[in-house]
């Protein structure tokens, strides 16, 4: 039972290598870290094995200019499958390629650590993502082989895909709009739960500046949020943007579904 106990620990830092590394650090900007957190990061975010970090950012940024067009890499109106995992088994898109080229990534390969992460990913991943997953276990706690590489290697990084795939299918179709209407993102609890604070997603297309991506819940269902403000309090994460309460109340009303106080109640 050891094992996994250590794959739901592995599982849980990969999935933060996506949602402070990739996500909001790198694709979004919402936050500044220092050398010694980014490459915390990019390490749990190799552990994930979800492209490099240039590529995810990449692609992220594309998704959130072009959210729901033909130049959404994972357009999600056509259908979960496509925006779960579809997507990544088809040829892309003319308009995704030829959008992608107006989006600016300077920034990406001036971080040493994005650049060296790219140049280094196949044997990165070979060894942060497969061989120490299945070889810990087995020397911390003589786990057998298979054991080790069936739970803590493989199942543990099939499900750390599925869920953070579940931000682009299931949050782009079910739950409430309280601060946008007029998009398919929405806040869904369930994925938020286990994407480690990534499910508040009408409130991220709303506001995707904002490092918390939620206007509640910052602690219970949004461990992302928790662990960035750790590092904040230790020095490594500074620059935290946030939206203001003003301007979160004006934009409820003015495009918001009416569910934004049932949200509220729900969170606090």
């Amino acid at each position: 039972m050891v094992h996994i106990g250590l794959a739901y620990i592995l599982y849980v830092m990969g999935g933060l290598g996506i949602t402070m590394g990739s996500h909001r650090l790198w694709s979004h900007r919402s936050y500044k870290a220092r050398l010694p957190m980014r490459l915390i990061l990019a390490f749990w975010q190799t552990l994930a094995f979800q492209n490099s970090i240039f590529e995810w950012s990449r692609d992220h940024r594309v998704h959130h200019r072009y959210s729901e067009t033909d130049a959404d890499p994972h357009d999600a109106r056509r259908g979960f499958l496509f925006s779960h995992m579809g997507w990544l088994c088809m040829k892309k898109h003319p308009q995704v390629i030829e959008k992608g080229k107006d989006i600016d990534i300077k920034d990406l390969l001036a971080d040493p650590v994005v650049y060296w992460q790219k140049r280094l990913y196949l044997p990165l991943i070979i060894v942060i993502c497969f061989t120490v997953p299945t070889f810990l276990p087995m020397y911390l706690f003589d786990e057998t082989f298979l054991n080790s590489f069936f739970v803590c290697t493989m199942l543990r990084y099939c499900i750390t895909l599925n869920v953070t795939w579940l931000v682009n299918s299931a949050a782009h179709m079910w739950g409430m709009k309280p601060y946008d209407k007029n998009i398919n993102p929405s806040e869904n609890y369930t994925v938020a739960i286990l994407a480690v604070g990534e499910g508040w997603h009408n409130f991220h297309h709303t506001f995707p500046w904002d490092y918390k991506t939620a206007e509640f819940g910052r602690y219970r269902v949004n461990l992302s949020t928790m662990v960035i403000d750790f590092f904040y309090l230790i020095g490594w994460a500074y620059d935290l943007k946030t939206v203001s309460p003003a301007v979160i109340k004006k934009r409820v009303e003015r495009t918001g579904d009416g569910s934004h106080q049932s949200l509220q109640k729900k969170m606090i």
